[in-house]
């Protein structure tokens, strides 16, 4: 497939497929014309890819590790390291759960105060305009 096919399929810009390419994170084979030619599994290549990024990984540690996920095989450091990184997104899910879990906390109390419009006087629901006052200056 040409890389406008894969950028549309991958949901991710060219630019970023040139960039995966330049990392040597994507490889393509070029037609006669010179265009790039992707391979029907570089979709969920490009899908991990970017759920690696978006766990914080850098483009030097997935080029390390794509090998392993290519072929299933590894050597001890590189398990070593998928196990490390694992561990550290467990960590970072755990500390995103807490950041949710006392979200979820100060909505419920907005909700119980009252939902303040622009202008404190008036309030949408469940408090005295008085409460809602102190809420909206976070007293």
């Amino acid at each position: 497939m040409r890389i406008g096919e894969l950028a549309r399929r991958s949901e991710v810009s060219v630019r970023a497929l040139r960039y995966y390419e330049e990392q040597q994170l994507l490889e393509s084979a070029r037609t006669s014309g010179g265009q790039r030619d992707y391979p029907e599994g570089a979709v969920e290549r490009v899908r991990l890819i970017q759920q690696l990024y978006a766990a914080g990984l850098p483009s030097k540690t997935i080029v390390d590790l794509l090998p392993c996920v290519s072929t299933g095989l590894a050597t001890q450091a590189m398990l070593n390291q998928l196990k490390t990184e694992r561990d550290r997104i467990a960590t970072r899910i755990d500390e995103l759960g807490q950041a949710k879990t006392k979200l979820d906390r100060v909505i419920g109390q907005v909700k119980a105060a009252g939902v303040v419009t622009e202008d404190p006087s008036v309030v949408t629901e469940g408090a005295s305009t008085a409460e809602a006052s102190t809420a909206a200056v976070g007293g």
